[in-house]
């Protein structure tokens, strides 16, 4: 067994904190996220739960859990005005 290293990138802080942002902002999922940026998904899992654990981001790790809530409660009342939208037109063909 060859007991070589493996050849480790290393990222500066404002790539780490690019990444976490753009995460946290697209609403994308940790795998979709980190083959655009060209790094490790474990590497952007690692970032975020770093990020989302210190004390001075608290502020900015509410913001984003209820901007998450809120994408999802409006993708939802999204679909059901949709979907009232089809019902009407169809009823209204009825008539």
């Amino acid at each position: 067994m060859s007991t070589e290293k493996r050849n480790r990138r290393k990222y500066d802080q404002e790539f780490k904190n690019d990444a976490v942002q753009h995460y946290i902002n697209s609403g994308k999922s940790y795998k979709e996220v980190a083959e655009n940026l060209g790094i490790p998904e474990q590497t952007l899992i690692r970032w975020v739960g770093i990020f989302k654990h210190d004390p001075k981001n608290k502020a900015d790790v509410n913001l984003y859990e209820e901007n998450r809530k809120l994408r999802k409660e409006l993708a939802e009342v999204t679909m059901e005005r949709d979907i009232l939208k089809k019902a009407t037109a169809i009823f209204a063909k009825i008539k």
